[in-house]
């Protein structure tokens, strides 16, 4: 872990460098973009008739992932429609799966030319644009990108608004993942135990499956991550800037209230609670050090409960009943805790133009194209229509590949088109389990915005700290949260003493350092 977190500070101190080389070598290059005002700059045309694409220009463009076998084939009949409208081409370039973290970086610090790239909060979209990494778009989106930004709702534009400056395009499809539990709806109706709709009709149901099914273990495999985020969904903790470790918010409604959960009244109920359920045998003895999600468990018949958030069901029902149709699944947000959902932030997928970039002007309308206009949505999405689909139901619907072609032959096309996605233009396909579209109804009539994932958190400062903090949570917490201990008092106070000694209260003093930061300047109380 030292050695990772060694390597980790190592290039994180390059980044810094290169960045802020990268930044003064084109803070001219940014003046002189935004200096390109169709009436004052030497491109500018005259009067209203718009920006001057008298120019041909070829643009760069980067996602993450891999092309499809066909995507140069659709680039090339998009490219056609882009030199008749914007006298632009696109050359899209793709990072692949392979080590993409490091690709990446090098991509924003290594001064390549680039006019646009994927930007997302899990990709560090805060940190980059922190450093200086990608162009202010703040008083250019209204020239090139007018339509787009209208479209893009207000608090989506505060979501990638750093110090008052848009960094990035965040799409436009809200998208709901909180956690929740897969489970076997025919065997509680079999049993006759109550409907699963709080925290004691989970217990009732694991000891029912325990009592009455032979050879189930209800949360078969791993089972951490189940028994976690329930923890933390229960009591409505939140995690700060996605990952702070034992730190949190002790609720929505008062994030400033930020502590360390192993020292609340709350952790030594739970783990009190979760040393019953280990006890009588709700998960296996060896569920830490299990290689199989409690899902491959579902599959076998051998397993009752699994984690996953509405999309991630949504795929392991369809694929399960698939296969065995006599299956009945349910599934229990853990949003019902508290009623209430948080969408994922508008920056969890994105459009970002690196300071690098030699035409952010073209860049931006082309982007608007794309997000506004069906034809050239769907062509970069979707691929060539009657070949890679059809449209169905009045276009409200997707069919892939067309009918038209051998399905052993075409396939159906994809590209990580994350970043441009717009809810209005986007279709849905056919069949699959229908009832994600009842949750993401639900959660749409409970929404609040996500007031915790978008605080940036760079560790540097405290990085040995929080490198012993995560080895200790590791060691004894992991144990302890799953009731895998012989006394559960004494576990507690070698927990906190560990994590007191690892630093933990500096840890915490920086998150709330970097949390109310956010706070203030967002204005939230």
């Amino acid at each position: 872990m030292k050695r990772k977190m060694g390597l980790l500070l190592a290039i994180v101190l390059l980044v810094g460098t290169v960045l802020a080389g990268c930044s003064k070598n084109n803070e001219n290059a940014a003046e002189s973009s935004n200096s390109a005002d169709p009436g004052t700059g030497s491109n500018a045309s005259a009067g209203a008739s718009g920006p001057d694409i008298s120019k041909p220009v070829e643009l760069t463009w980067y996602l993450l992932g891999d092309a499809n076998p066909d995507t140069p084939k659709v680039m090339d009949e998009f490219n056609k429609m882009l030199k008749k409208d914007l006298n632009a081409t696109v050359k899209l370039n793709f990072t692949t799966w392979n080590d993409w973290s490091t690709k990446y970086n090098l991509l924003l610090t290594a001064g390549e030319k680039i006019d646009m790239i994927f930007a997302s909060s899990w990709a560090g979209y805060f940190k980059y644009a922190k450093q200086g990494a990608f162009m202010d778009l703040t008083d250019l989106l209204p020239q090139y990108a007018p339509e787009v930004q209208g479209q893009v709702p207000a608090q989506d534009w505060s979501d990638v608004t750093i110090g008052g400056k848009i960094y990035a395009v965040p799409n436009t499809n809200p998208e709901y993942t909180p956690d929740g539990l897969v489970y076997r709806e025919d065997w509680r109706k079999e049993l006759n135990l109550p409907e699963i709709k709080d925290l004691d009709s989970i217990e009732a149901y694991m000891d029912g499956i325990k009592k009455n099914k032979q050879g189930v273990i209800p949360i078969n495999g791993s089972a951490l991550n189940e028994i976690y985020t329930m923890f933390l969904y229960y009591h409505d903790l939140h995690s700060i800037g996605g990952d702070s470790g034992v730190v949190v918010s002790k609720s929505y409604d008062t994030p400033r209230d930020i502590v360390a959960y192993p020292f609340t009244p709350e952790y030594e109920a739970w783990v009190k609670k979760t040393k019953e359920w280990a006890d009588k045998g709700f998960w296996s003895k060896n569920t830490l050090s299990s290689k199989q999600e409690a899902g491959d468990l579902i599959k076998t018949g051998t397993g009752a409960i699994y984690w996953r958030n509405p999309p991630g069901a949504s795929g392991f029902i369809t694929d399960v009943q698939k296969n065995d149709p006599k299956v009945e699944l349910g599934y229990f947000p853990f949003t019902r805790f508290h009623n209430y959902a948080m969408p994922t932030m508008a920056i969890a997928n994105g459009m970002a133009i690196p300071r690098s970039a030699a035409n952010p002007e073209r860049s931006l309308m082309v982007l608007d194209k794309i997000r506004t206009d069906p034809k050239y949505y769907n062509l970069i999405t979707y691929g060539i229509e009657g070949y890679h689909y059809d449209l169905i139901n009045d276009g409200k619907n997707i069919e892939m590949p067309s009918k038209s072609q051998d399905p052993a032959k075409v396939q159906a096309y994809g590209i990580a088109d994350w970043g441009w996605r717009n809810k209005e233009l986007m279709k849905s396909g056919i069949g699959g389990w229908d009832g994600l579209d009842k949750l993401n109804e639900e959660f749409s009539n409970m929404t609040k915005p996500d007031i915790f994932s978008p605080i940036s958190m760079d560790y540097d400062p405290v990085k040995s700290e929080y490198a012993a903090v995560n080895q200790v949570i590791d060691q004894y917490g992991k144990p302890l949260m799953l009731g895998l201990v012989p006394d559960v008092d004494k576990a507690i106070q070698t927990y906190r003493d560990k994590l007191t000694a690892a630093g933990i209260d500096k840890v915490l003093d920086y998150v709330k350092q970097q949390a109310n930061a956010y706070y203030d300047e967002k204005n939230i109380k």
